[in-house]
């Protein structure tokens, strides 16, 4: 099977999050099982020149026996990225199915555009809340100019689509408001626990860390809520059970980067947190294993693959009891889910692991079991898949 996936960003930008290791882990499964695979992309290069676009990257590579192949950004309006490159070389191939993840994209529109006119089957997912992300309805003129043309290219989309696939029955509700009931498919999201295993040299050497650390890894922004933690650690710093413990906050600014380290001046916890900005993939892997559980107090999410990359390594994870994070973490069994925006419930849920040692194995074993047996990008792959074939041979 041919199989062309879509998406803003691809490797190496490994810090544009979720998105691009759904659509290189599918990618590299389907191609493991015999398939032909292609990703349609953005320049976008994180890992060489944060937050921009990379002309220098080859137009097109093979990784992993997958190719992909990029065009380039002429501009951009937050995380709306236009390269029209991308139609010509879509025209130019002849896949038997699309799927194009992230929905409120430029890259969506055009794979919908294709798809439309040389007939070809239309899978969707979005992963980017679609009407309810919060940066998406705030926010200056440009944006709401933004959301506001958007609206038509998302029902463009949703309407020239075969299948929708969604993460969770959360975004199922949402999907269904659009009378397009028949067309959605839950496909759980995976992690790939086989490159979870890549691991650096030891992590807490290689950053000057001697002490156990709590580990919030995220977007540098308000809707993940690193603001929430900061204040939570404002009301812990002074506990004796912190002594001997710190928080590594690792991450890419999305224009919160500078508030959060005023923040930090202002709260007097600077000798409290471990900062790393723009981390390497591998440093991420490395924290994860090194850490003690894993804090996440988003005031969104939709299906968030941050606590499975945790839960990879049998880590618990507290977050908020908000969207589509309960569809991942489970209340008292693998984590802990508290109050959106309630700082002090979030630090009596930090302490509450920190002084319970059985606790945290317990969830993070929990966790794992999640991933293992149903959260896993072998499992996602295989489904997605099945989910194409049954699209082409009906």
């Amino acid at each position: 099977m041919k199989i062309a996936l879509v998406s803003p960003a691809s490797l190496p930008a490994t810090q544009f999050g979720g998105i691009l290791f759904l659509v290189v882990d599918i990618a590299r499964e389907a191609t493991n099982l015999g398939n032909d695979v292609v990703i349609y992309t953005t320049d976008l290069d994180f890992a060489n020149n944060a937050n921009t676009f990379n002309k220098d990257l080859p137009r097109e590579e093979t990784l992993d026996n997958f190719t992909v192949k990029r065009s380039h950004v002429w501009f951009r309006i937050n995380l709306f990225f236009v390269n029209p490159g991308i139609y010509f070389q879509m025209m130019k191939d002849s896949p038997d199915i699309i799927h194009t993840i992230g929905i409120r994209s430029f890259q969506s529109f055009i794979a919908a555009i294709v798809a439309k006119k040389k007939r070809i089957p239309l899978v969707i997912s979005d992963q980017g809340g679609l009407t309810t992300h919060p940066d998406l309805k705030g926010g200056g003129i440009f944006k709401k100019i933004l959301y506001k043309l958007q609206t038509p290219m998302i029902h463009f989309i949703i309407n020239n689509s075969t299948k929708i696939s969604v993460a969770n029955e959360y975004e199922k509700k949402i999907f269904e408001k659009f009378n397009q009931t028949s067309k959605i498919e839950v496909i759980r999201n995976g992690v790939n626990l086989e490159m979870m295993k890549t691991k650096t040299d030891n992590f807490k050497k290689k950053h000057g860390i001697s002490l156990p650390f709590v580990l919030f890894i995220g977007r540098f922004s308000k809707v993940k809520g690193v603001d929430i933690l900061l204040h939570a650690i404002k009301i812990l710093k002074d506990k004796p059970e912190l002594k001997n413990i710190i928080f590594v906050i690792m991450g890419v600014d999305f224009g919160f980067q500078n508030q959060m380290i005023q923040m930090i001046d202002d709260f007097d916890i600077k000798e409290k947190i471990h900062l790393i900005i723009n981390p390497s993939r591998d440093d991420v892997i490395a924290a994860y294993s090194e850490s003690e559980f894993l804090v996440l107090p988003s005031r969104w999410e939709l299906s968030p693959l941050t606590p499975l990359e945790g839960f990879a390594f049998k880590k618990p994870v507290i977050s908020t009891n908000v969207h589509g994070i309960p569809s991942t973490i489970t209340d008292r069994k693998n984590g802990i889910l508290v109050k959106n925006e309630d700082f002090h419930e979030l630090a009596e849920a930090i302490m509450e692991l920190i002084n319970d040692k059985q606790k945290c194995l317990e969830y993070g074993l929990s966790g794992y079991n999640l991933v293992k047996t149903e959260c896993n990008s072998k499992s996602m792959a295989e489904k997605t898949l099945r989910m194409y074939n049954q699209i082409i041979n009906r």
